[in-house]
């Protein structure tokens, strides 16, 4: 009887990418299970692997280490300890999302695609793009805004560089965001037309945990945190109606 009982569901999260964005995913799943005991909160297993190369470096040319060698191997690995679908808390890494998809045996979760797909069901006209250099030079978010036919904009170059600055050398070395620098870069989105903008990379949720962003910001961690819940049978808790938090 007991070997007809289904497989219960595993999470895989290939992780430290960076490593502080994996840990607050995790906490974020446990914070979002209706769970009264240890038992109703879901299954993981959780690789970080914060030796893998930088992704961004990679698509920008600056580093010839590929990180797809090790993440094909951490999705392997998180396979064979039982993972029946992955997620990836990191935007830039989805750069290889098609080729990690096709090379492993389970679903792996698109935060990207997810994510633009509730700002458009949100009703968001013009979506900003606050992400890192590589994952705009890869036209990660601008892609999946095109599928979805809806406007975007990301920052101009200075105001980038200060996304970048916030990200590397503020958020990745443990230091808060230097909010003035960041906010430069909203208000410059704002000027060109957006309701909305996406927090696209999450190292950026971070900013908005701590912080205290508000409606304007889609956060990528949270969609994907609700996307892995559901995807292992849990109707996620303390979510709004756009799968941010309240």
């Amino acid at each position: 009887m007991e070997q007809n009982k289904p497989k219960r569901p595993v999470l895989g999260i290939l992780g430290g990418l960076g490593p502080a964005a994996s840990c607050y995913l995790y906490q974020m799943l446990i914070d979002h299970t209706p769970a009264v005991r240890d038992q109703d909160h879901i299954d993981l297993v959780l690789s970080s692997r914060a030796s893998t190369p930088d992704r961004t470096a990679f698509i920008l040319g600056k580093s010839d280490e590929d990180p797809f060698t090790v993440m094909e191997q951490d999705g392997e690995s998180l396979v064979a300890y039982g993972a029946t679908v992955l997620a990836i808390p990191c935007n830039t890494a989805h750069y290889f999302y098609d080729r990690l998809a096709a090379a492993l045996p389970v679903p792996v979760l698109n935060m990207p695609r997810l994510t633009v797909a509730e700002a458009k069901a949100d009703g968001c006209q013009k979506l900003g793009i606050l992400a890192t250099d590589g994952t705009l030079q890869a036209e990660t978010y601008q892609i999946m805004c095109r599928e979805a036919g809806l406007p975007w904009a990301a920052p101009s170059p200075a105001h980038q560089a200060g996304v970048m600055s916030v990200i590397y050398d503020q958020i990745k070395k443990g230091h808060r965001a230097d909010m003035a620098v960041f906010n430069a870069a909203v208000e410059d989105l704002k000027a060109q037309g957006c309701d909305r903008a996406v927090l696209g990379c999450t190292e950026l949720s971070l900013v908005k945990r701590d912080e205290g962003l508000g409606e304007f910001f889609i956060d990528s961690t949270e969609v994907l945190c609700r996307h892995a819940l559901l995807a292992c049978g849990v109707q996620p808790i303390g979510f709004d109606k756009t799968g941010g938090q309240p």
